[in-house]
């Protein structure tokens, strides 16, 4: 009988099988130290990568990358980010000095050449991952220079659009949140009325919902009947010339409404419940920032620090500057003492920007 065609001994057999599980092992334990020995993004690098904002991306790793059609980012592709348990999002530009490209399986992020971090790319649901946060009126009567909508003026989605979105997600299983966001294409009181009634028709689904809009007289009580968890009334920035400046277009409405606004939602839905945008860059100063969170802070609103979007549509109308790595993980930190301080906790949001991260350097959950 040839060699090729004889019987394996029972010792044999076994030296086979345990060969073939020691190379199994051998691979699993290469690929877990490879793991382990990656670059998670953590703090200090999210706020490297935030303060650069953009990212040239491989055409192979762009499934689906998101157009923003709210606020400064209006227009503009990006793309999120996810790793170490943390999540970023960047605009997509060839310009950029970041790279992201895939290396044997993995999706990294490289700088001048040199691997900063190592992640995967986090798919979206609509408009940001795990929620699905729609923008209603895609176009706004206001003219806030930091801001591209009035640029574009889009279109405003029917109930029957935003119904036929969320359904599709729920289809998919993966309705978690719904978060509604939205111009102001007549009047705020317009506004107020159509999310109302948007609203009222998806509460039968159960989850969360979260609403970013431009407040009115009661605008509070009335988004909590319809059936609303959390609400972001935007102050945008507490230094008032900066705000008489470039909020241009409000029609009276002036900061100060906005704040009492703000103190009305806190009644109306409770501590760490309400929050509202600080844009970073505008020309104001640390010592204003942080004037600004503590004054929300002491009524229960949670400030989220946005570093600003300098939009190519508001190029020549606005004076803006991205802030530094170094001033976001300063101001990150003196937010976080701020909150603690007055007992305000950002894990319990459950809607819009404080759950998803991917914008800002998040107290609590990034630092």
């Amino acid at each position: 009988m040839g060699v090729s065609s004889r019987r394996l001994t029972h010792n044999e057999h076994t030296r086979h099988r345990t060969n073939g599980e020691h190379k199994e092992k051998y691979q699993k334990s290469t690929t877990r130290r490879r793991r382990d020995e990656m670059t998670h993004m953590n703090a200090e690098i999210k706020a490297e990568l935030l303060a650069l904002g953009k990212v040239d991306v491989e055409p192979s790793l762009l499934p689906r990358p998101s157009r923003s059609t709210a606020g400064p980012g209006t227009g503009l592709r990006s793309i999120f980010f996810k790793s170490g348990g943390h999540r970023v999002r960047l605009e997509i530009d060839t310009d950029s000095p970041l790279k992201m490209v895939q290396q044997n399986g993995d999706v990294v992020i490289l700088k001048d050449n040199r691997e900063l971090v190592r992640g995967v790319i986090d798919p979206i649901v609509a408009h940001c991952p795990e929620q699905t946060y729609i923008t209603i009126s895609e176009q706004c009567m206001y003219d806030c220079k930091f801001c591209s909508v009035p640029k574009f003026q889009g279109k405003i989605k029917t109930l029957d659009q935003v119904l036929e979105i969320v359904e599709n997600v729920h289809k998919e299983g993966k309705l978690k949140t719904i978060a509604f966001t939205s111009g102001v294409a007549s009047t705020p009181e317009n506004e107020i009325d159509r999310v109302v009634e948007y609203v009222t028709a998806v509460k039968k689904y159960n989850v969360p919902i979260g609403v970013a809009v431009y407040p009115t007289q009661g605008s509070s009580q009335r988004l909590k009947d319809a059936g609303v968890t959390e609400v972001k009334y935007n102050v945008e920035t507490m230094d008032r010339e900066i705000f008489e400046r470039v909020c241009t277009g409000r029609k009276g409405h002036s900061l100060d409404f906005i704040l009492d606004s703000l103190r009305d939602a806190v009644k109306v839905f409770g501590k760490n419940r309400v929050s509202s945008n600080i844009i970073i860059g505008l020309g104001e100063t640390d010592e204003c920032v942080k004037n600004g969170v503590e004054y929300l802070a002491k009524t229960g609103v949670i400030a989220v620090l946005r570093p600003i979007t300098i939009s190519p549509y508001r190029k020549g109308e606005i004076s803006a500057t991205r802030p530094s790595a170094e001033r976001l993980l300063k101001l990150t930190k003196m937010t976080r003492d701020i909150f603690n301080k007055y007992g305000l906790r950002v894990e319990v949001s459950r809607t819009m920007c404080l759950p998803c991260t991917g914008c800002d350097l998040t107290p609590g959950r990034d630092g």
